[in-house]
């Protein structure tokens, strides 16, 4: 797609060996450290490491997952996650539906920086992903979006744009914000093919990264490539009436996240070739899973 229209951190505990007098043959153990119960409060503006577990103002535990100057947790997905207390030192076990051999059977010729781990890890900005309803119902959705971003880039092979040509394109200057980075910055990156310094300032303030001023993270930063293919997944609906994520979650089908991704190109007639493409990655990624395709799968 060439424009679009419209943070896991194992958590650690050092424990702490308490010097038990040899008298005390029958002392007790000591009780475990309620971790919640500790957490200092957020402050603004304080430098926190990975792992670091915090109170926010509501009384929410969030742990950092990367090191970050006091961004706010409800805010910086990409460096905080909520953290459920007492899951036994890893919140965040990697329950994906799609296994790494699976992915790597999806792309086999991929580029090297397109990772199982940035795809896991940008999953945890986007919990309810591959996360909602029964199990066929997540592998669908796993292997919807994995489809559709094959198809963006030639199965995971292309990072950026290919035509440097079209680079001065994405700049829109009637947004009050400008283009900071230059003209030419808001080309085409990552998974879905982010565009536009409108869509690179949506997602980056969507996930609390700065890409209107550094797009180029995307190319760069395996997390934050998938994260903005996952940013417009399940936040944004494109030319459709819903966003990829509610068109598998809902029942609407395959199809309509076609639509939601260029629909005003392809649907309708449009290009029943890049439809079919599509069709037919889906059908292979369901058939890795071992799930039927489900209906609907044309636009």
């Amino acid at each position: 797609m060439k424009a679009l229209l419209t943070g896991l951190a194992a958590v650690g505990s050092l424990a702490a060996t308490a010097l038990v007098p040899a008298t005390a043959s029958a002392a007790e153990a000591p009780a475990p450290v309620d971790e919640c119960a500790v957490a200092p409060a957020w402050s603004k503006g304080a430098n926190y490491q990975a792992r670091d577990i915090v109170k926010y103002t509501d009384g929410k535990i969030y742990v950092a997952q990367r090191d970050n100057p006091g961004y706010d947790p409800t805010v910086s997905t990409y460096y905080w996650a909520p953290y459920t207390c007492g899951t036994g030192g890893n919140p965040y076990p990697n329950s994906f539906v799609v296994s790494e051999a699976q992915f790597d059977r999806m792309f086999p010729n991929r580029n090297p920086f397109y990772t199982y781990k940035g795809l896991t890890d940008a999953m945890k900005a986007f919990p309810k992903f591959a996360h909602t309803g029964d199990d066929t119902m997540r592998k669908q959705e796993a292997a919807a979006f994995l489809a559709n971003i094959s198809h963006e880039t030639g199965g995971l092979y292309y990072i950026k744009e290919v035509n440097e040509a079209n680079y001065p394109h994405y700049c829109d200057r009637n947004e009050p914000y400008g283009c900071p980075a230059g003209q030419s910055a808001y080309y085409g990156r990552g998974p879905i093919q982010l565009s536009w310094n409108f869509n690179y300032k949506a997602a980056g303030d969507f996930l609390g990264i700065d890409l209107l001023n550094d797009p180029w993270k995307v190319e760069t930063d395996p997390a934050v490539a998938m994260m903005t293919g996952l940013w417009y997944w399940n936040t944004q609906n494109g030319p459709g009436p819903i966003t990829g994520h509610d068109a598998m979650v809902s029942g609407a089908g395959f199809g309509q996240t076609i639509r939601s991704i260029n629909g005003a190109l392809e649907c309708d007639g449009g290009n029943p070739r890049q439809v079919e493409s599509r069709i037919n990655r889906y059908k292979e990624f369901t058939g890795i899973l071992g799930v039927p395709t489900g209906s609907s799968l044309s636009c």
